[in-house]
């Protein structure tokens, strides 16, 4: 399988691009975007991995389906191209940013500078049919974002691991909380961060954190 990935993480996941599930996965989305309209464009599939090397990450944010409406999605979770609004969970994220750590809501969506900063902005699925939320889950990319974030939790220490929402805290429920700091709260969506994103001031404490194991923090 040539799996066109950053090269620390081609090393890291190789055992997973000859696993049957892999194999499936990969015949189901090469013919999906032959057949159909997908979210991000396929040279984005992997971004958040290009942008952000396995010993490069500091902070893991997990989100669960990429945006599936026109020019949204470029493979990292939450965040959107240039120029496109801000979807409601992300403009949530912003407002928590602000109240945790005074730092004014930005311009644009595009959270590729996290990234850059050693943010791996990981969703449990990597493709999605346009406007069909969810239509390519259970094909195989949970596994391997399983795997993903399992050699990072085995393979280094001192990370952190953001959870939001139930399906985020069950993703990373194997993660060894002696060993990394895992921040859990409600989901940013609308429809749940009353219910405990708000205030959670993640974005603080995962900066306390890093300054506290001698990493610099994230600008967010």
């Amino acid at each position: 399988m040539n799996v066109q990935i950053e090269e620390s993480w081609k090393q890291q996941l190789e055992p997973e691009f000859a696993k049957d599930y892999f194999v499936r996965l990969t015949d189901f989305v090469r013919e999906e975007y032959r057949t159909n309209t997908i979210y991000p464009p396929g040279k984005l599939i992997f971004n958040a991995f290009n942008l952000c090397p396995f010993h490069q990450v500091k902070v893991v944010i997990i989100g669960q389906d990429p945006y599936h409406g026109p020019g949204q999605a470029h493979g990292l979770c939450f965040s959107v191209n240039d120029g496109v609004a801000f979807p409601p969970s992300l403009q949530n994220i912003f407002k928590e940013i602000k109240s945790d750590l005074g730092t004014e809501i930005p311009t644009t969506g595009n959270l590729t500078r996290w990234a850059q900063q050693g943010v791996l902005m990981l969703n449990a699925t990597l493709t999605v049919r346009a406007h069909q939320a969810g239509s390519h889950q259970r094909k195989g990319w949970e596994e391997f974002t399983d795997a993903a974030i399992r050699t990072l939790a085995n393979g280094r220490e001192h990370l952190v691991f953001i959870l939001w929402g139930a399906y985020a805290q069950k993703k990373g429920a194997f993660i060894d909380r002696t060993k990394h700091l895992v921040l859990a709260s409600a989901h940013p969506s609308p429809l749940s961060a009353y219910n405990g994103f708000f205030g959670n001031k993640h974005f603080s404490r995962a900066n306390d954190y890093l300054v506290e194991h001698g990493e610099s923090p994230i600008n967010w």
